[in-house]
């Protein structure tokens, strides 16, 4: 538990990020339109409640998969060393891959990851974020597609937590300490 008292400010509005998911997924569709199946790999826990909504949205043959990958645990900043938690179930040689991710930050996770699965020799591999924080990226790495760009802010909701809390949020809002 957070030991120091905050409140959440909304930062990114459930309406809006329907929105945008309505969006992404359009361009999603086109990358992909041509797949036998696309391989949905959702990074737990962040992006349980975008992989959600992103999968409900494409209009697309859909298999979907989970990678636990940790860098924070339950700290306010990554830690930068990268631990798979739990791995794929399935096989993705050969196959179309979305890697679909909450936020990147500094950018270790999603190239460890993209890394990782790359060494598995899918067909095609390529990456959403609901979040970006370029100003905090340390790694030379970008998604495919991004949601929202945000400034250097903890934030939380639709998925994403504060040591374990929040991620019920239908919104993304922002932790200011008090």
């Amino acid at each position: 538990m957070p030991n120091r008292p905050y409140v959440i400010d909304e930062l990114i509005s459930a309406k809006s990020i329907a929105a945008r998911i309505e969006t992404l997924c359009r361009s999603i569709q086109e990358e992909f339109r041509e797949t036998d199946k696309l391989i949905v790999v959702g990074l737990l826990r962040g992006s349980f409640v975008f992989i959600a909504d992103l999968v409900r949205e494409l209009d697309l043959p859909i298999e979907v998969d989970f990678l636990e990958a940790s860098s924070y645990g339950d700290g306010t900043e990554s830690s930068r060393e990268v631990r798979i938690l739990k791995d794929l179930r399935g096989a993705i040689e050969g196959r179309d891959v979305l890697v679909v991710e909450d936020i990147v930050d500094t950018g270790h996770t999603l190239h460890h990851v993209t890394n990782l699965l790359r060494s598995r020799n899918p067909a095609r591999l390529r990456s959403i974020a609901l979040l970006d924080k370029p100003s905090r990226r340390e790694v030379d790495l970008k998604a495919d597609w991004t949601g929202f760009e945000i400034p250097d802010e903890f934030v939380v909701g639709y998925g994403i937590d504060f040591a374990q809390r929040n991620r019920n949020l239908p919104y993304i809002g922002k932790v200011r300490f008090t």
